[in-house]
C-alpha cells in the first residue's frame, strides 16, 4: 500500500438540500472477503465499530446495534444526550443491502451507511458514504466526521495488525476541528 498523507484519508463532505453526508475511500491491502468479515463479524467489528450488529444478515432485515460496553464508558455522556439508555445501550435499525462481500447498506439511528468493496491490486478499494437522516450527534457533523474517520483507522489497524489502538480525545478533537474548517458545520 502506498504511503497516504493526513488530507488524502480525509471524508469528503457531502449536501443535497438538507441533507448533510460523508464519503471516506479507502484503499486496504487486503482481499475483498477479509474486509467484508471485519465489517460485519463481532469479533472484528469489536474492534473498531462502537457497536455489535445483531440480526438476520438479509435484505429488510430489522437490526439491533448493542453498543460494546467500552463504547459507553468512552461517549457514555453523548449516549444519553441523544436518547440510548445507559443501562441497555441499543438502537434499531435495518439491513437495506445485503450483497457479500459487495454491498453493505444499513440505517441505525440517524444515520444511513453504505460499505462498498471492490477488489483493486493486490486489496480492496472500500467506499462508506453516510447520510446524516435526523439530528446531528452532540458534537455536530464535525464530530460525526471524525468519528468515522477514526472507526476506519482502527479498521485498517485491525486489518494489519490483528488489533486496533482506541484514538486518545486530542486526536479526535484535532480531527473534529479538521472537518469544521472543511466545511462540517
Amino acid at each position: 500500500m502506498s504511503e497516504r498523507t493526513h488530507d488524502d484519508r480525509l471524508g469528503e463532505i457531502l449536501r443535497d438540500g438538507d441533507r448533510v453526508g460523508l464519503r471516506y475511500e479507502r484503499h486496504l491491502g487486503h482481499a475483498p472477503e477479509r474486509v467484508w468479515r471485519a465489517l460485519t463479524e463481532s469479533d472484528d467489528l469489536a474492534h473498531w465499530f462502537p457497536a455489535d450488529i445483531l440480526g438476520e444478515r438479509r435484505a429488510g432485515a430489522p437490526l439491533r446495534f448493542r453498543f460494546w460496553p467500552q463504547a459507553v464508558e468512552q461517549a457514555g455522556a453523548e449516549m444519553e444526550q441523544v436518547g440510548v439508555d445507559l443501562d441497555d445501550p441499543e438502537l434499531p435499525g435495518e439491513l437495506l443491502v445485503w450483497d457479500p462481500p459487495h454491498v453493505f447498506e444499513l440505517t441505525w439511528d440517524t444515520e444511513r451507511l453504505r460499505w462498498e468493496l471492490e477488489p483493486d491490486g493486490d486489496g480492496t478499494r472500500l467506499v462508506l458514504v453516510t447520510w446524516v437522516l435526523g439530528d446531528q450527534s452532540p458534537r455536530g457533523i464535525a464530530g460525526t466526521a471524525a468519528g468515522y474517520h477514526v472507526c476506519l483507522d482502527q479498521l485498517e489497524e485491525l486489518l494489519d495488525v490483528g488489533t486496533s489502538t482506541p484514538a486518545g480525545r486530542e486526536a479526535i478533537e484535532e480531527l473534529e476541528s479538521t472537518y469544521r474548517e472543511r466545511g462540517a458545520v
